[in-house]
């Protein structure tokens, strides 16, 4: 199974339980599973956390936690485009298209092979539509299989010994 990780996973991590500069062994667990093949981010989340102007966004640069974990694919296009149709709305408006961000692109890489898997912070919210949708509803619209930050440190075995 390889785990595709949304950005709030790592935003998240960093801001409210393992600080990258205090619980170090935690980032590189995930390098190490990103080198085992087990974790990737891709290219679009990627650039969503370089964007800040934090501790993450300078670890996400480092060329070891880049070879590491980066996602070396391209999306593919018709598989987005039924993402975004069936999943999101049809004809979404580019507010709305900048509001789901990168997600959509997540999704997509998880359909592209078989054994993928999101992972995200996100909560079902099944009531928002168009551009207001989570990730979760999402994948369960497109039997897209996904699991929360937590659910997936369980599977991977994370832990500080």
């Amino acid at each position: 199974m390889l785990y595709l990780l949304d950005s709030n996973t790592l935003i998240s991590a960093n801001n409210e339980h393992y600080p990258i500069d205090r619980l170090r062994p935690f980032w590189d667990w995930l390098i190490g599973e990103g080198e085992a093949g087990n974790v990737k981010i891709p290219l679009e989340i990627y650039e969503e956390i370089k964007k800040g102007n934090d501790l993450l966004a300078d670890w996400v640069g480092e060329k070891a936690t880049r070879a590491a974990l980066m996602l070396d694919e391209e999306v593919n296009r018709d598989i987005f485009n039924r993402v975004i149709d069936q999943a999101y709305a049809t004809n979404l408006s580019d507010d709305e298209m900048d509001k789901i961000g990168a997600d959509p692109s997540l999704i997509t890489y998880a359909m592209m092979e078989e054994d993928r898997c999101v992972v995200t912070r996100e909560i079902s919210k099944p009531k928002r539509k168009r551009g207001n949708r989570k990730i979760p509803d999402a994948c369960m619209d497109l039997e897209v299989r996904w699991m929360t930050d937590f659910e997936f440190f369980r599977v991977r075995n994370f832990r500080i010994t």
